[in-house]
């Protein structure tokens, strides 16, 4: 699809800078960020794994995942319908028809739809705000982005808990200090903490983020990684950060 073809009024083309890929995004809705470029370097599976993204706004996670795993395949869902038609013309302005396909539902519907124990992997990076207890950004797009309007955390560990086959990965970003109420979902559903990585603003400074790997009906024992710090000191973007930007490696 040639990009005159994809844009609607007030939207942009943005350069992902990797793979030659590029993504719709309209500036007064909710724009990807930092945490999905994190969460996306962090998700692995076998090679030819079937994916699923839970709430994928504009289709940033399918996208980075699969510049860098070409035999995979990805669903992906969001409850907003202009979300999903944006996502669906990033898809075809890449050319990607084949191996994303975005599904403009309630993820709450999505084991009914696709099927229990379908995907080897499934992501998302959910609403940070819990429900009644973070103000709500007053643009109903942005709130449901960032606060637990339509979905709350333990209905999205449930529907990955629902959707993963025996030993798949569920990888997730959320606010450090909600991690232990993760650990505990995530228990809950059969979905063992097997990796878990904090991220830190700069050294010296408390975590403010974490990416957690649950696997379904894994053996107990986690594995905690070596903190990532985003700035260095100084305020200058990390190493390890620019290794990631620009795709040379994955998060171990």
């Amino acid at each position: 699809m040639r990009p005159e073809d994809c844009l609607r009024q007030g939207e942009r083309i943005d350069d992902l800078q990797t793979a030659g890929l590029r993504i719709l995004q309209h500036p007064a809705r909710f724009l990807f960020g930092t945490d999905s470029i994190l969460l996306a370097h962090f998700a692995h599976a076998p090679k030819g794994a079937s994916w699923m993204d839970l709430g994928t706004g504009t289709g940033i996670l399918p996208l980075l995942i699969l510049a860098r795993r070409p035999l995979d395949r990805f669903d992906a869902v969001e409850i907003q319908a202009d979300a999903a038609d944006m996502a669906a013309r990033s898809v075809a302005l890449n050319g990607l028809e084949g191996r994303i396909a975005v599904h403009a539902m309630d993820m709450l519907d999505a084991p009914a739809f696709f099927g229990h124990g379908r995907f080897d992997a499934v992501v998302c990076n959910p609403p940070y705000g819990k429900r009644g207890c973070s103000l709500q950004n007053p643009s109903p797009a942005i709130a449901i982005a960032r606060h637990e309007v339509a979905i709350t955390l333990p209905q999205v560990v449930s529907v990955a808990g629902k959707l993963l086959k025996n030993g798949g990965g569920f990888f997730l970003i959320h606010q450090a200090d909600r991690f232990l109420e993760l650990a505990a979902l995530l228990q809950a559903e059969r979905l063992e903490p097997k990796r878990v990585r904090l991220l830190h603003p700069a050294p010296g400074k408390h975590a403010h983020l974490v990416l957690v790997e649950g696997v379904k009906l894994a053996r107990a024992g986690v594995s905690f990684l070596s903190p990532l710090f985003i700035h260095e000191e100084g305020g200058a973007v990390s190493a390890e950060m620019h290794a990631i930007y620009a795709g040379e490696h994955d998060i171990l």
